[in-house]
């Protein structure tokens, strides 16, 4: 896959969280998709789309201020906005696999400003 289709991919996914899309999200991770957090020990698919993907309400936009790519990897560093106002950085390391998000790693950043 090119960086091209691997940053495609990448803003893809940002974009279904916001959209709360969950039929393009699904499309878009690898049926062996394994997600990383400080709260989120190497979960699957399923527990991804239990626990962590429901916030996705809670969010109004993503500005991705840096996004790299090397071979079958991403690394994206971006502001959240949230709906009360809230804003912070977080960065996160995609590999792909084929044409699929095969890991996400999210490090969570600061605050950036409070509501």
């Amino acid at each position: 896959m090119s960086d091209n289709n691997i940053s495609e991919l990448v803003l893809r996914c940002f974009s279904a969280f916001i959209a709360n899309d969950r039929p393009t999200m699904e499309s878009l991770l690898h049926d062996d998709f394994t997600f990383n957090s400080p709260r989120d020990d190497h979960i699957d698919k399923a527990t991804y789309f239990e626990r962590c993907f429901p916030h996705s309400d809670k969010f109004r936009g993503h500005i991705i201020e840096q996004l790299f790519v090397k071979n079958n990897e991403a690394f994206v560093r971006y502001r959240a906005k949230l709906d009360d106002g809230t804003q912070f950085r977080n960065v996160e390391y995609f590999k792909i696999d084929g044409n699929k998000v095969k890991e996400i790693d999210v490090y969570f950043g600061s605050i950036v400003t409070k509501k």
